[in-house]
C-alpha cells in the first residue's frame, strides 16, 4: 500500500492505494485560509496542516494494519513559503501561493537579473521576511514549500523541489540570493519530483500517526502531480487544474519562452511544460455564494438556476482578479469588476458572469499558448469545480476545447502514486503508468454557435481589463 497526501488551500486529502491504482480509502479534512486583516496578505496555519494530516492518517489506516504500507507520499500548493525554526517548528508568518507583499522585493530581485519574479512565489517573500520581519529571518533555519515543510516534519530531512530544467529562474541561485543579501544556508538544495526525502522520524511517527521508518516521498507542488494524475504526459494534452485557483498546463515538444506565461522542463522528459495560472477561479465562485448564497444552500443548489441563463449573462461580463492576476498579466494591480451591470441583473446572471469569466481567462491564457505555435488539443479537468457540468460546458465552449473530466477527479492523488510507484522502482515509464492508471469518464464537447456568442464577449472581456489596468494601479496607491 502507499499513502498519498495533498495539502490544498482549502482542503487537505489522503488515499491509500494499492500498487495497482485502486483507491482502498480516502479521506480529508478543511483548511482555512487567512488574509490576515490586510490586502494582499494571505497565510496558512500550520498547526491545522498538521493536526489534519494526522487525522487523516488516523482514518486512512483505521482497521489496517501498517505492516504492508510501503510509502507516503506528500504534495501540496505552491508557492507557499515556509520559515523552518532551528528547532524545526514553523515560524509564522507562512505566506500562501495568494500573499502579495513582496511586490517591492519583486521588483527589487527584477533589478538584479532583468527577469520579473511574481510577488506569490518564494524569493519576494523570503526577501519580505528579511526586510519587514527580521527577527523572524535571523530565527529561519530553512526556508522550505508547502509539501516539502511537511516532508521535513515527518523526516527532519530538508530538501527544495524543483519542478523541472529551466525553472531555476522562478526559484533562486546562489549568485542571486548573495546580490539580494540572503542567506544561501536557509535555502536547500534542488532535487527532482519524487524523490525519496528520506524516512519517518520517531518524532514525526508520534505527531502524524504514519510509522517510524517509513520512506517518505517529496513529490513536490501540486500543478506537477497534476499533470501526471490527468495524464497531460503527452504534446497537445493540457491540464486544467481546477480549484481554487486555475491552473492551465500544457505538454509541449519544444521549449516556449514568452514572459506572460511561464515554461520549463516537464516532468516527462524529453517534453516541455507551459503553464499559465489563474489566481482566482474557483475562488471567485466561493466570494460570490458567500455574498449571495442562501444559508445552508450548496453549490448544486446554488448554481441550479443559472443554468437557465443565456450564454453571455444577459450582457454582463465579470473579471475574476480579486487577488490580482498572474497569467498572461501579472498584474498584482488588477481587481474584480463587473462590467455592463445593469437593474435587469440579478444573482443568477451575476454567477453566470463569474463562471464564464473563468471561461475567459482560460482563453486568454490558450491564446498565448497557441500564439508561440503550441498545439492545445484538450483540456483534462481536475479539482472540485471539475463536478459541475455546467461549468466544464461552459469551460469548453468558451475556449473551443473538448474537456475530459477523469472518473476520480483527485488527480493530486494519484500523480503522487505515479511518482512513488516510480521512486520504489515498480514502474519505468512515469507517463505510461499515468496512461494506464487513468479512465476518463465523461467528455464535454464545445458547442459552435454558442461559441461565436462567446468570441463576442471574450474580446469586450479583454477590453475591460485594458481600459480599467490603469484605475487598478491607481486605487492601488490610495492610503
Amino acid at each position: 500500500m502507499i499513502a498519498a497526501f495533498d495539502i490544498g488551500t482549502t482542503v487537505i486529502k489522503g488515499a491509500l492505494f494499492s500498487e495497482e491504482g485502486n483507491f482502498l480509502k480516502f479521506a480529508s479534512r478543511i483548511l482555512v485560509a487567512s488574509d490576515a486583516g490586510k490586502t494582499a496578505c494571505y497565510e496558512a496555519d500550520t498547526d491545522r496542516w498538521k493536526s489534519a494530516f494526522a487525522e487523516i492518517t488516523s482514518e486512512l489506516l483505521e482497521g489496517r494494519s501498517s505492516d504492508g504500507l510501503r510509502a507516503a507520499v506528500i504534495s501540496g500548493n505552491g508557492p507557499t513559503l515556509v520559515p523552518v525554526g532551528r528547532d524545526g517548528s514553523f515560524l509564522e508568518p507562512v505566506m500562501t501561493w495568494m500573499d502579495r507583499r513582496g511586490i517591492v522585493q519583486a521588483g527589487k530581485i527584477k533589478e538584479l537579473q532583468d527577469f520579473y519574479i511574481d510577488p506569490t512565489f518564494y524569493l519576494p517573500k523570503a526577501l519580505w521576511i528579511m526586510d519587514e520581519r527580521p527577527e523572524i529571518y535571523e530565527r529561519t533555519e530553512f526556508f522550505l514549500s508547502c509539501p516539502e515543510s511537511m516532508a521535513f516534519w515527518l523526516t527532519g530531512e530538508a530538501l527544495t523541489i524543483l519542478p523541472g530544467e529551466r525553472f531555476e529562474k522562478y526559484f533562486w541561485s546562489d549568485e542571486l540570493l548573495g546580490g539580494l543579501g540572503l542567506d544561501c544556508r536557509k535555502f536547500p538544495d534542488f532535487r527532482k519530483p519524487g524523490c525519496i526525502a528520506g524516512k519517518v522520524s520517531p518524532k514525526g511517527a508520534s505527531e502524524s500517526g504514519l510509522p517510524a521508518g517509513l520512506r517518505v516521498v517529496s513529490a513536490g507542488p501540486d500543478f506537477i502531480v497534476t499533470l501526471l494524475g490527468t495524464a497531460a504526459v503527452y504534446p497537445g494534452r493540457a491540464c486544467d487544474r481546477s480549484g481554487t485557483s486555475e491552473g492551465i498546463n500544457l505538454c509541449t515538444k519544444k521549449y516556449i519562452e514568452d514572459p506572460r506565461l511561464m515554461g520549463y522542463g516537464h516532468v516527462v522528459e524529453p517534453y516541455f511544460n507551459v503553464s499559465g495560472i489563474i489566481s482566482t477561479s474557483g475562488r471567485a465562485l466561493e466570494w460570490i455564494k458567500s455574498r449571495f448564497g442562501r444559508s445552508g444552500e450548496g453549490f448544486t443548489d446554488f448554481l441550479r438556476d443559472t443554468a437557465k441563463v443565456p450564454a453571455g449573462a444577459d450582457k454582463l461580463i465579470f473579471l475574476p482578479y480579486l487577488a490580482g492576476e498572474r497569467a498572461p498579466h501579472w498584474d498584482p494591480s488588477a481587481r474584480g469588476a463587473f462590467i455592463g451591470l445593469g437593474l435587469n441583473h440579478g444573482r443568477d446572471e451575476m454567477v453566470r458572469a463569474v463562471l464564464e469569466s473563468v471561461g475567459y481567462a482560460m482563453r486568454d491564457v490558450i491564446d498565448v499558448m497557441t500564439e508561440n505555435g503550441a498545439q492545445v488539443d484538450e483540456l483534462r479537468i481536475t479539482g472540485g469545480p471539475s463536478k459541475s457540468a455546467l461549468w466544464n460546458q461552459i469551460k469548453a465552449d468558451i475556449t473551443g476545447r473538448k474537456i475530459l473530466v477523469p472518473e476520480s477527479t483527485e488527480s493530486e492523488l494519484i500523480g503522487n502514486l505515479v511518482l512513488a510507484l516510480r521512486a520504489l522502482g515498480d514502474v519505468d515509464s512515469i507517463a505510461e503508468a499515468a496512461d494506464k492508471i487513468l479512465r476518463i469518464k465523461t467528455v464535454f464537447e464545445p458547442d459552435t454557435e454558442k461559441g461565436k456568442v462567446y468570441g463576442e464577449y471574450y474580446q469586450l472581456y479583454k477590453k475591460s481589463y485594458l481600459n480599467l489596468k490603469d484605475i487598478f494601479a491607481q486605487l492601488n496607491t490610495i492610503a
